[in-house]
């Protein structure tokens, strides 16, 4: 698959199948995660075999079953953590659709389990996302109309076009799309309405405004 249809069959997936992860799914997931590490400066984790952290009453109630894999996203506390574990933590995501896997992001309906994962001085868990072999491939949800999101002064361009397109496919916090992009010549900013995962869905809807408009063809208002 290319980019775009990965990103249009990925779908969130909370029932897994009891199949461990493949020791070369492991492998490149964890190859993956080092280089994200190593550009984001952030301490994402892979945590296999491990059904505590989603055998809870909030778990259940979520509505996850199987879930013994997951994605720790952690990093430097800082006020853009939650932004850049949502825009590193889709890149991974996909990077998962691509290995035949699926996913879910997860803000509260999981526990931490003692010794799972790493949080070293300094840092936070900013939440994390289940990873398996899912029972289904998930299902698309209704979508906002690209007015709704975004507003380009002047001609606009395919690239624009095509960046909106990809943000609007990509997964928010109850599929509520409260982001919107803006674009003059080729500066783009993008912003978010307050809430709680808010700073997580932004970074997850720059990640795809990228993907789809191309990084070469614009900059951000934020980093002129």
């Amino acid at each position: 698959m290319d980019t775009m249809e990965l990103i249009r069959a990925r779908h969130s997936v909370r029932q897994y199948e009891d199949t461990p992860l493949a020791q070369e799914q492991i492998a490149a997931l964890q190859a993956e995660i080092r280089a994200i590490n190593e550009e984001s400066g952030l301490h994402f984790q892979l945590i296999t075999n491990e059904p505590k952290a989603f055998d809870s009453f909030m778990a259940h109630y979520g509505k996850f079953s199987g879930v013994i894999n997951y994605f720790a996203l952690v990093g430097p506390k800082s006020p853009e953590l939650d932004e850049k574990c949502g825009y590193y933590g889709e890149r991974l995501v996909l990077f998962a659709q691509s290995l035949g896997l699926n996913t879910c992001w997860v803000k509260l309906t999981y526990k931490k389990v003692p010794g799972a994962f790493r949080v070293d001085p300094g840092e936070k868990l900013a939440l994390v996302i289940s990873l398996g072999v899912g029972k289904t491939q998930g299902i698309s949800h209704k979508s906002k109309t690209f007015s709704e999101v975004a507003q380009y002064e002047g001609d606009m361009p395919d690239w624009f076009r095509c960046g909106v397109e990809s943000a609007l496919l990509a997964p928010t916090a109850v599929n509520q799309q409260k982001f919107f992009f803006a674009g003059f010549g080729n500066v783009v900013s993008a912003t978010d309405e307050k809430s709680i995962c808010s700073k997580i869905d932004l970074g997850i809807v720059k990640y795809h405004f990228e993907l789809g408009a191309g990084r070469e063809n614009f900059i951000w208002a934020d980093k002129k």
